[in-house]
């Protein structure tokens, strides 16, 4: 029948204002986004008069999801970055150097003395003295290779070692490179997510192209130049035993030792440990601190682990330096003056309260195992993303009120109540993507319009069969019953084949392409709703009450 029971009702009417509710905020965006970012703040310890007015904004018992705006909309930086992840191969060899000096120094009988050459940084030269233990040096370094799983699903040792008279050379396996290859550039996406969403960006796309590239995009970000602070530096940290001084860049440090510069004296050299007492690894946390004459510092804390290790050291190293390392430079070499139990300290030098900062955020988020290389980097002013705005406005504007009037005209008081359900279909597609927290992009717009011109097909389609009805039915009633009935399977056959080429290009595709088909399928869900539930519902209450005798479609 044409009547829908008064709990349908409900159910219909009850999902619209949800929907709508939802979607209210983007009609306030400003003042919603100051209210989300000053109760972001307040919930990170922050608090003044000003973030409690911000917050105020907006009633805290409404919904505040927002429909992020892409690079493309809100202006940002767009970076492509490269993983240098022959430093992980270089630095791999360079720790793997004790283990093999361990194991043929175990054996001294057999292959001698055990010294390591020089060679390129792929590979790791050991000369043993007794060049008749070669064959045993080559099955005891063989020993120490793991193994690591291959594509075709076999099992091979993560090196390659090969013996040429007195020298051994240790290089990584085909397998191993191409698994640790694949770790970096995991572990490099999730620093550089953490290290932009520490930074207070929103919605940020991070994503991998090809083998060793990553793409960058962060809107609403004024350059470049600030994205590109937080992710050039590797935040390599390291506390080393100092050996001692040197105003000559060119000294040989020593077996074991390196020679690594002064970041705050021009000039001045320290000869180094090459290996650390800790790392930057084993932070448990870092953030903005003042020293004892109120400059600008970091504060860190090490986990229970290296709390222990450092204290250690420093209990047994007192009246020594000890360098702490950024990068390959020296930013401090302080005295031991005591004991340090509680594995916390600060680290100071010349920073601003931003260099401070941001150092802090680099810790936290922990080392980037290889350095970045910047292959291409754009800034899209705010300009080009408010133009693109407008336009899409101006073609939501004009698709909107093109069929507004040719429903009106084709169907009459039909097509209005189709354009009641059309104006909430839009509002729909607002609801679900601040609900999801969806990106919208240019091409997202688009997807919009698209739904627009086709939130309308399945009215269309009812009002034609119903139309074909009231030239045989028996009153307008069993008409508009028939014509929807007819028309269902028209509609759920259109609609879901359109869908499904939303979800093949939300699947396959990426980026533009998919900030598409994420407004062209909750289109597609939002205008099967408001076709079969919505305009029915409407034409149900209309009927009801009027109880026309005849009906003009």
């Amino acid at each position: 029948m044409l009547q829908i029971s008064f709990a349908k009702q409900v159910m219909i009417w009850l999902t619209v204002v949800v929907g709508l509710t939802f979607a209210m905020p983007n009609a306030f965006y400003n003042r919603v986004e100051t209210h989300n970012d000053a109760v972001a703040l307040i919930e990170a310890g922050q608090t003044s008069a000003s973030l409690e007015a911000d917050a105020a904004l907006w009633p805290s018992f409404l919904p505040s999801g927002l429909v992020n705006l892409g690079l493309d909309l809100r202006g940002g930086a767009h970076l492509l970055v490269e993983v240098q992840v022959e430093d992980v191969h270089a630095s791999f060899l360079e720790g793997f150097w004790p283990e093999v000096r361990d194991v043929l120094a175990a054996e001294r009988d057999v292959v001698g003395f055990v010294t390591r050459e020089e060679g390129p940084e792929t590979e790791l030269r050991v000369r043993i003295s007794q060049a008749s233990g070669a064959a045993r040096a080559l099955e005891l370094v063989r020993g120490l290779g793991r193994p690591v799983n291959t594509f075709t699903g076999g099992v091979s040792s993560n090196i390659d070692v090969r013996i040429d008279g007195p020298i051994l050379t240790i290089t990584l396996s085909e397998a191993e490179i191409l698994a640790m290859d694949d770790r970096t550039m995991a572990q490099s996406l999730e620093i550089i997510r953490r290290r932009v969403d520490l930074a207070g960006t929103r919605e940020p796309t991070i994503q991998r192209q090809g083998a060793e590239r990553i793409l960058v995009q962060v809107p609403g970000v004024g350059s470049a130049d600030e994205i590109i602070r937080l992710l050039g530096t590797t935040a390599q940290l390291t506390f080393n035993p100092v050996v001692g001084r040197s105003g000559d860049p060119d000294q040989s440090p020593g077996s074991g030792n390196i020679l690594l510069p002064s970041s705050d004296e021009p000039g001045a050299f320290y000869i180094l440990e090459r290996r650390p007492v800790v790392t930057g690894e084993d932070l448990e946390n870092a953030q903005l601190d003042f020293d004892q004459n109120g400059r600008p510092a970091v504060a860190f804390r090490f986990n229970t682990s290296a709390a222990r290790t450092f204290g250690d050291y420093t209990l047994e190293n007192i009246g020594s330096p000890f360098a702490i390392v950024l990068d390959g430079n020296v930013i401090s070499a302080p005295t031991i003056q005591s004991h340090i139990p509680g594995g916390s300290g600060i680290i100071t030098g010349n920073f601003t309260v931003e260099e401070a900062t941001d150092l802090a955020v680099l810790l936290r988020s922990g080392a980037l195992p290889a350095e970045l290389t910047f292959l291409e980097e754009r800034t899209i002013g705010p300009e080009l993303g408010q133009d693109s705005i407008e336009a899409g406005q101006i073609a939501c504007i004009v698709a909107g009120l093109a069929i507004l009037i040719y429903m009106a005209l084709s169907y009459g008081l039909f097509g209005i109540f189709a354009n009641i359900a059309l104006i909430i279909n839009v509002g729909l597609v607002f609801g679900l993507l601040s609900i999801v927290g969806a990106t919208l992009t240019l091409p997202g717009i688009a997807g919009i319009v698209l739904t627009i011109g086709m939130a309308v097909d399945a009215n269309v389609i009812v009002f034609e069969r119903i139309r074909e009805e009231l030239k045989t039915a028996k009153g307008p009633a069993r008409a508009i019953e028939l014509g929807y009935e007819k028309a269902l399977s028209s509609i759920i056959d259109a609609n879901f084949t359109t869908f499904m080429t939303a979800v093949i290009l939300f699947t396959m595709g990426s980026g533009p392409v998919s900030g598409f088909a994420v407004t062209l399928g909750f289109g597609i869900v939002t205008s099967v709703f408001t076709a079969i539930f919505v305009t029915r519902s409407i034409i149900s209450i209309w009927f009801a009450r009027m109880r026309p005798k005849t009906i003009e479609v």
